[in-house]
């Protein structure tokens, strides 16, 4: 089972590279524990998509030591590599987005996977879900979403991006991309595209873009990827390819399945440079309770 961790986006609002910031006893880093979650749920392949500048680095420190432990690839998204008849504007730096990314791994992933953010801290049992749905024989058009009770997902430094989720007999219905934030109690949600904002519940269930994807998903990035170049052409400086807009829109179009897994893990991440500490507290308490040893790889 193969396990394709999105690394190649740079951290604006933390300040760098969230990626390669310690937050274990030995200097691990958060995607460290994605891998080493992944592996006691199965997993024996991991695929890191990076940006190709960014490889000695990885290579160095994540991918050193756990080649003995996982089967590791690696990835690179290049802003050049887009639908013919387009160019890259010289002044974007920042990658085209996750559905960009999942594309680059076409030549690479053959199987069925499961796909999350690197600086995404995700729980043991959010793998273990993933494990169980990737061990069952699917249809190529049949793929899954990990789904967070909202409230597990907040910081308390300000808002954070979530696709909101509706769901119909545990099939992902619709993604409501928004900001959202805990305000006194209550779960408000501000849609990304300028619609009315509106409430939750604390245990709504959110994508924190965990994805079990078939191969069938490069089939369906590598159409939709040019309708978006169309549709943005004239935005090319800011404009991104986001894997839930993809995903919701062959939802519409009958192409795909989603089914909703729910996990009682919760979510860990550094948003803002305040989040670093109250991860940093997390991850020694489960050190302490015994969850992950005091070195995970040694």
């Amino acid at each position: 089972m193969t396990l394709v961790i999105m690394a190649a986006g740079m951290g604006s609002r933390f300040g760098g590279l969230k990626q390669i910031e310690p937050f274990g006893n030995d200097g691990e880093f958060i995607l460290d524990f994605s891998i080493y979650d992944a592996i006691k749920a199965g997993f024996n392949k991991v695929v890191f998509i990076i940006k190709e500048e960014n490889y000695d680095l990885f290579r160095d420190t994540v991918g050193k030591r756990i080649e003995d432990k996982i089967e590791v690839d690696y990835v690179f998204q290049k802003n050049d590599e887009i639908p013919e008849g387009y160019e890259c504007p010289k002044d974007r730096v920042k990658p085209w987005g996750t559905g960009h990314a999942i594309l680059a791994c076409k030549d690479v992933v053959k199987e069925s996977f499961l796909v999350l953010n690197a600086d995404d801290f995700y729980g043991s049992d959010a793998f273990e879900v993933a494990s169980s749905f990737l061990k069952q024989s699917k249809k190529a058009n049949e793929m899954a979403m990990v789904g967070y009770q909202v409230v597990n997902t907040l910081t308390e430094n300000g808002s954070v991006k979530r696709g909101v989720c509706e769901q119909k007999d545990g099939k992902l219905t619709r993604l409501i991309e928004s900001n959202v934030e805990e305000i006194n109690g209550i779960v408000n949600c501000k849609p990304l595209d300028g619609s009315l904002e509106f409430n939750v519940e604390a245990k709504s269930l959110v994508s924190m873009n965990m994805f079990v994807f078939t191969p069938l998903i490069f089939d369906i990035l590598e159409h939709d990827i040019k309708d978006f170049f169309e549709k943005n052409k004239d935005n090319l400086e800011k404009c991104e390819f986001l894997i839930p807009d993809v995903v919701y829109n062959n939802i519409l179009n009958g192409n795909i399945t989603v089914d909703v897994l729910d996990t009682n893990a919760k979510w860990y991440g550094v948003t803002y440079k305040e989040d670093k500490e109250s991860v940093l507290k997390a991850i020694k308490s489960m050190i302490e309770d015994k969850i992950y040893p005091e070195k995970l790889w040694k």
